[in-house]
């Protein structure tokens, strides 16, 4: 049955029969009649019943209309859709195209939209810092400034954190890699995270790629890396994102499992052969520096350089750190904040402050009572387990695609030169980060010379990264799970380790009682490579409920976290839920949650797939 509908009269009859809140969205919270009738085009008529199904109508019109239609062609098939169905073919068709963006021309555009730019006379202007070293891209944008509000800054070939902090009153994007084909200049395209975040973040293009793939569109996931690339021979590192106050600040290292992952399906070998040279020259630059990210004990932390406090923090975010300091000094906090940040007031205690809170930011955790005041002094289990990954990756590409030889920076590379590498670290994290009485791993603290007794979902990251034995493998599984799972599945940290909130203590976003996207999915492919395969379907069905539920109660929101103890996407912490924010219908979901539903899916078995689209509660089920 096919509905040939005006989309100006429905859309208008719908939204004021049905929304009754005004707020353009069609969800459980309205309490209009919840049906309403269609004629199709042989002259029979039918009901659509449900706040599903009406917020299907409402979409499927919205994306007609953003095509540039006044009528709307919509099968009923589209309209009463099974909602896994429904959720992951707007993902795969609609979402990934809206959170695809480029440097050139194009994407500035929807660049200069951007909430976080300056505006000049009203006008927004971008300010556009290119590398060093790269000509063609300067000389592009200084090209396009002629045509748009744009400042084009050439970066030192030194990028210190002394510079850094001159440009924290000047904020811009940071280029990215620029193709020139038949005399054109285009972007490599990335995927964005949504919403306010218009930037490649680094962990996240990851885990969108791993959707990306599953979606058949690999030449965006290889594009992704190639940015990556780009950022690792350009600013010296995998960024936070490429905005100009994240040039002293890289994120947890994916890198080799991304390029891995696109090798397997394009199967390109020049293409790895070059990836693998630059995979290897992060780990060796960013990574395993003595001193710095390298610590003494022969495992790794976090440990973001910069100067000042963070610029991108929301004004008065730090308020009650400066506070004493400006009471003290006899000033007003906003002269003491400015000039301390400016450098012109010296104070070793605020240096520190925010070397951890810098460091916080580049674990991708922003904020977690886990690392909140000690992430510079923290050795995390998760970190470890992904430069292990590093090293087995190394060691395994090098054996199996390049006769076990690999020649980079006048060095040649066997597997067993990575393997020894990887079994060092797994000997060093049992000796370290291994606790014998709880049997599971724990973040070690180099200040207190002890483990911390933080219960967090990154305990799973071992299976993920293949360094569990059988017996950690076992009591891992079985005693993390059991004190993190929840109704929508695994939360980031148990309440008891996130501690009592109150007006002097506030939510953290990364805490108890939330769950985020990338823990489930390292932890469903570790459950899988170790073959805990009922454990596996609980969890993925459980995560999967909860967004297939909110998404056919909320007009297909597609958030960027939730509360899994609750199951909603009803979050109270700060930054809010990016993804939230729409009228109609989503264009975009959330990069890395879109993901993990189409990992989900990937992973389920059918009889749980026939559940879900039944919407049957897990609690059901397991």
């Amino acid at each position: 049955m096919i509905f040939t509908l005006d989309i100006a009269s429905t859309l208008e009859q719908l939204l004021s029969q049905e929304d009754t809140d005004n707020d353009k969205k069609i969800t459980i919270e309205d309490r209009g009649p919840g049906a309403f009738t269609l004629k199709a085009e042989d002259g029979s008529s039918h009901s659509l019943k449900g706040t599903y199904h009406l917020s299907n109508l409402l979409q499927e019109l919205v994306i007609a209309m953003d095509e540039g239609k006044n009528i709307a062609t919509i099968p009923i098939a589209h309209l009463e859709e099974p909602p896994v169905e429904r959720v992951s073919r707007m993902i795969r068709d609609y979402f990934w195209k809206g959170l695809t963006r480029t440097m050139d021309a194009s994407g500035i555009e929807t660049l200069l939209k951007d909430s976080k730019n300056e505006t000049l006379d009203e006008i927004a202007v971008l300010t556009v810092y290119v590398p060093h070293g790269d000509t063609m891209a300067f000389d592009y944008y200084s090209e396009l400034r002629k045509e748009l509000p744009l400042e084009i800054v050439r970066l030192p070939d030194d990028i210190t954190p002394e510079y850094v902090r001159t440009l924290n009153d000047k904020p811009g994007i940071l280029s990215l890699k620029l193709e020139e084909k038949n005399g054109t200049v285009t972007g490599v395209p990335f995927v964005v995270p949504g919403g306010r975040f218009n930037e490649m973040y680094g962990w996240d293009s990851y885990f969108e790629s791993i959707g990306l793939i599953l979606d058949g569109k690999v030449e965006l996931a290889k594009a992704m890396a190639d940015n990556f690339q780009y950022e690792i021979e350009h600013y010296g590192k995998i960024l936070n994102a490429n905005r100009s106050y994240y040039l002293t600040r890289t994120q947890p290292p994916f890198y080799s499992s991304l390029i891995a992952e696109v090798y397997e399906k394009t199967g390109d070998k020049s293409w790895l052969e070059s990836h693998l040279k630059t995979a290897i020259k992060e780990y060796e630059t960013v990574w395993m520096v003595p001193g710095k990210r390298l610590t003494g004990f022969g495992l790794n932390r976090y440990l973001a350089e910069g100067l000042g406090k963070p610029p991108e923090a929301e004004a008065g975010h730090f308020d009650h750190v400066f506070g004493k300091y400006a009471k003290e000094a006899g000033m007003s906090l906003a002269n003491y904040e400015n000039l301390y940040s400016e450098g012109k007031i010296e104070n070793a205690e605020l240096d520190l402050y925010f070397v951890h809170d810098r460091s916080v930011r580049e674990s991708g955790h922003d904020t977690s009572y886990r690392l909140e005041g000690i992430c510079a002094d923290i050795i995390p289990v998760e970190l470890n387990a992904f430069l292990y990954k590093y090293e087995t990756d190394f060691a395994e590409l090098i054996k199996n695609e390049f006769d076990d030889a690999f020649e980079y920076n006048k060095k040649t590379y066997s597997s067993q030169y990575w393997y020894h590498k990887a079994a060092d670290r797994k000997e060093r994290m049992d000796s370290l980060l291994w606790n014998d009485n709880q049997e599971l791993f724990y973040d070690f603290n180099i200040e207190t010379g002890a483990q911390t007794d933080f219960i967090s979902a990154t305990l799973f990251t071992p299976l993920w990264a293949g360094i569990c034995d059988e017996k950690q493998a076992k009591s891992t599984v079985s005693k993390g799970i059991s004190l993190l799972k929840e109704k929508g599945g695994i939360a980031s940290c148990d309440e008891a380790s996130r501690g009592e909130i109150n007006e002097h203590r506030p939510q953290k976003q990364w805490d108890y009682p939330n769950g985020w996207a990338p823990h489930q999915m390292m932890i469903w492919k570790g459950l899988k490579d170790y073959g805990y395969h009922d454990e596996l379907q609980e969890l993925v069905y459980r995560w999967m409920y909860m967004i297939t539920r909110n998404a056919v109660d909320y007009n297909g929101t597609i958030p960027e976290k939730y509360d899994v103890v609750v199951a909603t996407h009803k979050v109270f912490a700060e930054y809010g839920n990016v993804g939230t924010e729409f009228q109609y219908i989503t264009k975009e979901g959330f990069g890395w949650m879109n993901a993990s539903f189409q990992y989900g899916i990937s992973l389920m078995e059918e009889q749980f797939i026939k559940k879900l689209n039944e919407l049957v509660p897990p609690e059901e089920l397991f």
